[in-house]
């Protein structure tokens, strides 16, 4: 009976915007619409494509611009209920990816470490946020300060992943992480975020020196286009992952060769490399 009356304490969302449950499958279909526009390489074919999806996903779910763009906005004031919907979204859509045969994600990997040990998550904020492209909504910030767990050639990489909601115009995103380290000598690592997917920001190393402060930002900006139509940035799963030099993962982070010209690890929606 309790647990009853919590429940029906929650309030229910009005009735002129669209409810979570039809919202969820909206986003879903919506996100794999975009996932199929970003295969195409040609921007001004992906532009396109990517309108031409977002309208049948509107169609496919007898929902109109206005209704959309009024339900997001109530979401994003709502970021509580913004987030149960997109975790229920992702793991839908890394279930479809695994299915597919694509690996397991990277941020998976280190989801359930703890701010102990030699590879460790020490984020200290909200693992989930949502931006838009308008101050104050458009930067997430944060400064940490080291602790005594913390040891001289710590390796230290900001993970997240993110979702692009955005009926037309281009995607643009800055993620930055900066290291200080004892003898203040800082080190940082920037990235450039335009597509949905799975991200990754790892500094340079500073051998023989102890972190004593980690900060960082993500920004999401306005893009080059003026444009009235909504556009939205849901980031989760954010994690601050320290590896120390002793550890084996540390080590084999070290020797692994980097491939690719940025440390980001992008990935559309669906799981496709």
């Amino acid at each position: 009976m309790i647990m009853w009356l919590l429940g029906a304490c929650k309030p229910t969302v009005p009735s002129r915007f669209i409810q979570p449950d039809d919202m969820e499958a909206l986003l879903y279909d919506y996100h794999l619409g975009q996932a199929l526009a970003y295969l195409n390489r040609d921007d001004s074919a992906r532009a396109f494509d990517e309108a031409r999806y977002f309208e049948a996903t509107l169609e496919k779910h007898g929902v109109t611009h206005a209704d959309y763009d009024s339900s997001m906005i109530y979401y994003f004031t709502r970021a509580d209920r913004f987030d149960e919907i997109y975790q229920r979204i992702a793991k839908r859509l890394g279930d479809d990816a695994l299915k597919l045969g694509a690996a397991e994600g990277e941020v998976n990997r280190y989801s359930q470490l703890n701010a102990t040990g030699d590879t460790a998550n020490v984020w200290e904020g909200n693992s989930a946020v949502v931006l838009m492209p308008y101050a104050p909504y458009n930067r997430v910030s944060f400064t940490q300060k080291a602790d005594t767990t913390y040891k001289k050639g710590d390796i230290f990489m900001l993970l997240f992943a993110a979702d692009f909601c955005y009926q037309s115009g281009s995607r643009e995103a800055v993620a930055c992480l900066t290291v200080t380290y004892d003898n203040d000598s800082v080190v940082n690592k920037v990235n450039h975020v335009t597509t949905s997917g799975l991200m990754q920001l790892r500094a340079p190393v500073v051998e023989g020196r102890t972190a004593k402060e980690l900060k960082g930002y993500i920004y999401l900006g306005p893009g080059n286009e003026k444009s009235s139509t909504l556009k939205m940035m849901y980031i989760h799963d954010l994690q601050l992952i320290r590896f120390h030099q002793a550890s084996n993962d540390t080590a084999k982070a070290e020797r692994k060769p980097i491939t690719m010209t940025t440390d980001t690890l992008r990935r559309d929606t669906v799981g496709k490399p």
